[in-house]
């Protein structure tokens, strides 16, 4: 593989392929498709394999000559790895929390939450989640809209402010911000650079032949950390973004590599 064509294309998901818990767009879907066609893909995010389900397999199922053997899913930041094989989802390999680990981040977030005055009176689906390898906090509920999320925390405060009070509470686990209203708890140095180099074990591709795109690559976000794993970056900034800067890599040949970070 020449320097100029990644061997493998990662991306983030919510905010970089599609809006918030939200299915790919149909442009985004289509795209994608085209790129599996000569390309293995790889998602990572902190949602669960369910959650991946319904915004990217089922948009992706929907579609005439998908690849779906060439997709990565990385659900949980990484500590879960799934594949379609032989007409089926299987786990390739998961991390989990043991049940003591899951019950105090649990007890953790809720009384944190409560304390700072951050749970909800109302809620739009879960509002904590035992993802097996990761607990998460999402402060309006799972299932919340998109435009009350964007609300709820514009300048991250609320998520600082809990996360700074839980973390202490759970000296050997880390408590990191996820996504737009959530909290993530995992055991230690489970990040997205984990899930990358998980990645990179199980494919064998070194990481000058991987390009990922990411929204929140600046310092603190949560795609931040995969700049540690050598992997070229390409930052983002909403899926439309990313959907205008992908369509060279559906093609092997006139196309040109997206602008890629310094790492």
């Amino acid at each position: 593989m020449t320097p100029e064509w990644p061997a493998l294309v990662a991306f983030d998901l919510d905010d970089t392929l599609a809006p918030s818990k939200s299915p790919l767009p149909a442009p985004m879907a289509k795209a994608l498709t085209r790129l599996l066609a000569t390309t293995p893909v790889a998602v990572i995010s902190g949602a669960t394999f369910d959650q991946f389900a319904r915004q990217v397999v089922r948009p992706l199922s929907a579609l005439p000559g998908r690849r779906l053997d060439r997709l990565w899913i990385l659900a949980t930041c990484g500590t879960q790895c799934f594949r379609y094989i032989d007409g089926r989802w299987r786990a390739v390999f998961s991390e989990l929390l043991d049940e003591r680990e899951r019950r105090a981040a649990m007890s953790a977030l809720e009384s944190s939450a409560k304390r700072l005055e951050l749970w909800p009176d109302r809620s739009h689906g879960d509002v904590l989640e035992d993802r097996r390898s990761q607990v998460t906090f999402s402060a309006l509920g799972q299932d919340a809209p998109l435009a009350l999320k964007l609300v709820w925390d514009p300048d991250g405060t609320k998520k600082e402010r809990l996360r700074d009070e839980v973390t202490p509470l759970v000296p050997d686990l880390e408590v990191r911000i996820g996504g737009t209203t959530s909290i993530d708890i995992t055991r230690r140095g489970r990040d997205k650079a984990f899930g990358m180099r998980r990645l990179m074990a199980e494919t064998g591709i070194a990481p000058d032949d991987i390009l990922f795109f990411g929204d929140r690559l600046e310092p603190g976000g949560n795609d931040h950390p995969v700049l540690s794993t050598g992997v070229r970056c390409a930052s983002v900034r909403g899926w439309e973004d990313t959907l205008g800067r992908i369509g060279d890599l559906d093609g092997r040949s006139g196309g040109r590599l997206p602008e890629v970070r310094d790492r």
